[in-house]
């Protein structure tokens, strides 16, 4: 499986399982898998759902930031990357 960085972990809420991503590089859409690899962290999940500002979005662009579900812990400055 190819794997394309495409941004990183900005902030996470341990509280609610919820990661900020910023997208560095590309697009990222609801429904494509994605890895997040860091220090700690290394799991793949498809992506269920993105939210800005409490509003359900289909897709978040190059220097965009949205909440994303995560099944797993996660820190600031984690990589994530999309898997084709």
């Amino acid at each position: 499986m190819a794997e394309e960085e495409i941004g990183r972990i900005t902030h996470y809420f341990p509280k609610i399982s919820v990661a900020v991503i910023e997208v560095t590089a590309g697009r990222l859409k609801v429904g494509e898998t994605i890895r997040i690899k860091g220090h700690t962290s290394d799991f793949t999940q498809t992506v269920d759902s993105l939210q800005q500002e409490h509003l359900q979005v289909p897709e978040i662009a190059t220097g965009v930031s949205a909440g994303l579900k995560v099944k797993e812990h996660v820190r600031e400055g984690d990589k994530v990357f999309r898997v084709s």
